[in-house]
């Protein structure tokens, strides 16, 4: 059977995760960095406004919401074989939160595939409870906290990898007394305010752009 060859600049909407990760091979990339996005209408909005056109060429992917499998490996195999920052952009609220952890420690039910899945370097940039107070989302855009996302809040307050992360509780703690908010909340700003603003400004701080 003859080699596939892919390559992801050649398409405006992305490329599907493959089936057989584990079977791709001959890796290459220009990018910076990996950031990974929660959404799909994100990652959309995202190469629409040219990120990665804008930065350091980022590899960009997401997970359609909870990460399947493949996307999870494929996230680890580029941090293996490029050993570059892998960041996470998810919602400010408890599943956002949990889809973090999931990318970084790996889930509960494939515990004992976590060291082929995981990515323990995986940074979380945002959307941060914090971040909406400072930069004065309207209360308009607050969705408020149903009982099951206060059981989850609770439940990952209680969890070992986040009871290690004392900011990660301090952003939890927050998210429960302020109610939660999606990505899509920048836009109450800017329509393009997560491209010309809010990932330049985070990115920049920390030196990977």
């Amino acid at each position: 059977m003859e080699d596939n060859y892919i390559d992801c600049r050649d398409t405006k909407t992305g490329v599907l995760v493959p089936m057989q990760v584990n079977q791709i091979k001959n890796m290459y990339t220009d990018a910076h960095f990996v950031l990974v996005v929660e959404k799909d209408a994100t990652f959309q909005k995202l190469l629409d406004q040219g990120m990665c056109q804008k930065f350091h060429p980022p590899a960009l992917t997401h997970g359609k919401g909870f990460p399947d499998i493949n996307t999870r490996m494929l996230v680890r195999k580029l941090w293996e074989s490029f050993q570059m920052p892998v960041l996470v952009l998810v919602d400010a609220d408890p599943h956002g939160i949990e889809i973090m952890t999931v990318y970084k420690y790996g889930s509960r039910s494939l515990a004992f595939e976590t060291e082929f899945l995981a990515v323990p370097a995986l940074r979380w940039l945002g959307v941060l409870p914090t971040d909406i107070t400072r930069l004065g989302i309207p209360e308009s855009a607050f969705i408020p906290l149903s009982n099951t996302d206060r059981k989850k809040a609770s439940d990952l307050l209680q969890r070992p990898c986040v009871k290690h992360h004392l900011a990660w509780q301090q952003e939890i703690e927050r998210l429960l007394g302020t109610g939660k908010v999606e990505i899509q909340c920048l836009d109450t700003i800017s329509s393009t305010f997560l491209t010309d603003v809010y990932l330049p400004g985070k990115l920049c701080n920390r030196g990977w752009i």
